[in-house]
């Protein structure tokens, strides 16, 4: 029982940080545990105004870079990779670091995930050339890693909606879509037979000979969906990998800019991106709008907070109008791992009175989202969701 209270008393010991009293646990560290302790007061330390009891918290990092990168080597020493991203994340906001991330040794000491990206695109502009190319190596290897995760299940995923979206009436054997075949013909039941005769088969098409579908994604880049526009860049390279899909990748913030030609390299439509400024999502749509040539068979993805900075009115007017058209309008608030976002509830809710309901994705869900859009089904929308909700 004492190794167990004493066990207790150390991680309280390195939860509370704390100083000569040991913040009344009465245990002190030693070895790792001190390091450990050491890494945590660097970013997360308290002030030296003792009566503050931990409400004022300050840095011990310093500005130099040499003491981040030591600060960085040791967090990698002492905790594993997923706590590793944490804490570079609480530094970057809590002390200011965006600017050392602009020097190409901090870049190479840096754990990278879809946030450091994101903070990455963010200072694009304001990236020496010397930190550009380290810069890219390291959105490349996330994108990379990102494309490994994502786009075997997700071409996997959207070959078999396209195959089931394209119906033939005079199906091969291994074609025929049984499920539709049997409720077409239910009315041809034999009970003395106990069987249905299918007078009127429905089958598969192999949608994978044509260009099925056109989708146009349509990505908000202000600088609260840096993580979205990430994982929608890598899943746009993705669908544009497919034969079968004719796909459009549109940025915008008060301007609109297509990627389209881009697409076969997702490291290319990120660094074209300018994450931050205002939002102009009408305008945005409009340009979608003037690309679409198939309603019917057209499937928009609109991936934005809502927060919109142009002309509301006419934001949901075009989206009705593309709906009434025959377009699949898919509204996503986030494309990310991040849960639910802040976002524009008004609009959320007027876009849902429009059949068209707003809900946060997370990449794993999105094939089975653009599956149920290219089938016409309903999607697979969260029950935590505004579209569940509204």
């Amino acid at each position: 029982m004492s190794d167990m209270t004493d066990e207790r008393l150390r991680r309280w010991r390195l939860v509370l940080g704390g100083d000569e009293g040991a913040d009344g646990t009465g245990c002190a560290l030693a070895g790792q545990d001190a390091a450990m302790d050491g890494a945590l007061t660097a970013l997360y330390g308290r002030s030296d105004d003792k009566g503050g009891r931990g409400r004022d918290r300050s840095a011990g990092l310093g500005g130099s870079a040499p003491s981040v990168a030591r600060w960085l080597g040791d967090i990698r020493t002492y905790f594993p990779s997923s706590v590793v991203q944490v804490m570079q994340r609480d530094a970057i906001d809590r002390l200011g670091l965006s600017t050392l991330l602009l020097e190409p040794e901090m870049l190479e000491a840096v754990d990278a995930d879809v946030h450091l990206v994101g903070t990455l695109l963010s200072l694009n502009k304001a990236m020496p050339e010397t930190t550009k190319e380290t810069a890219r190596a390291v959105v490349r290897k996330v994108v990379e890693d990102l494309e490994k995760r994502l786009a075997t299940r997700t071409r996997s995923t959207l070959t078999g909606a396209l195959d089931r979206s394209a119906r033939v009436s005079r199906p091969r054997h291994h074609d025929i879509d049984w499920n539709r075949t049997i409720a077409a013909n239910l009315k041809h039941y034999l009970p003395e037979h106990r069987t249905i005769v299918p007078e009127r088969l429905i089958g598969y098409g192999r949608a994978s000979q044509s260009v099925k579908k056109e989708v146009i994604l349509c990505i908000d880049q202000s600088g609260s969906m840096a993580a979205s526009v990430v994982y929608a860049s890598v899943f746009g390279a993705v669908l544009g990998s497919m034969r079968s899909l004719n796909t459009r990748l549109v940025v915008f913030d008060t301007n609109v800019v297509d990627l389209t030609d881009q697409l076969d390299d997702p490291v290319d439509v990120l660094f074209g991106t300018q994450l931050g400024g205002g939002t102009d999502i009408n305008r945005a749509l409009a340009y979608c709008q003037s690309q679409i040539t198939r309603p019917a068979d057209t499937i928009v993805v609109l991936i934005s907070d809502l927060y919109e900075g142009g002309i509301r009115n006419e934001m949901l007017k075009r989206v009705a109008a593309m709906k009434a058209s025959g377009v699949q309008f898919v509204t996503l608030l986030a494309l990310s791992d991040e849960g639910t976002p802040a976002y524009d509830r008004e609009h959320a809710a007027a876009l849902s009175a429009l059949d068209a309901p707003a809900f946060a994705c997370t990449p794993d869900l999105f094939p089975d989202v653009m599956a149920a859009a290219i089938e016409r089904r309903p999607l697979p929308i969260p029950d935590t969701s505004v579209g569940n909700r509204t």
